[in-house]
């Protein structure tokens, strides 16, 4: 055996926002929008939003965090489906894939996040992974509600 460790995890998250299906997509594809909510901190945060485009985030707290994201499917204000790989001072965490559904409800928006992700050589753990993009999805909910 070489110690090395693999995991792997499903999960989906819901959020209902109130604000229509075209804002909250919004939040998503606009640079300077999605910045604020998902990448605050991070003056070298990228985002090219199409079929093909890559998205790059920076952190961490002592630890070089990067996590670069492909988008393979994009339906306006319906659905984005995007990996991502993770790497924590070079080396690679994880990589998952994630599907982003947006719901009309109402005169709001029902989002639901599904990510299947694997975990290497236990540097992230799901459960860290879920904590984190509920965070996220909360402050997505602040930024929508700003508008």
């Amino acid at each position: 055996m070489t110690g090395h460790t693999v995991k792997h995890s499903t999960f989906t998250l819901e959020r209902t926002y109130a604000a229509p299906p075209a804002a909250v997509f919004a939040a998503w594809s606009d640079r300077d929008t999605k910045a604020k909510w998902f990448a605050a901190d991070d003056g070298r945060y990228s985002l090219d939003f199409r079929v093909g485009g890559t998205e790059a985030v920076h952190g961490g707290d002592g630890v070089d965090l990067v996590a670069r994201s492909e988008y393979h499917d994009i339906v306006p204000q319906e659905r984005i489906v995007y990996s991502t790989t993770l790497f924590a001072d070079k080396v690679l965490s994880t990589v998952s894939l994630t599907t982003v559904w947006f719901v009309p409800a109402g005169d709001g928006t029902r989002l639901v996040l599904t990510e299947q992700g694997t975990f290497l050589d236990d540097q992230e753990q799901p459960e860290w992974r879920e904590q984190g993009t509920g965070d996220w999805l909360d402050a997505l909910g602040r930024q929508v509600a700003q508008r």
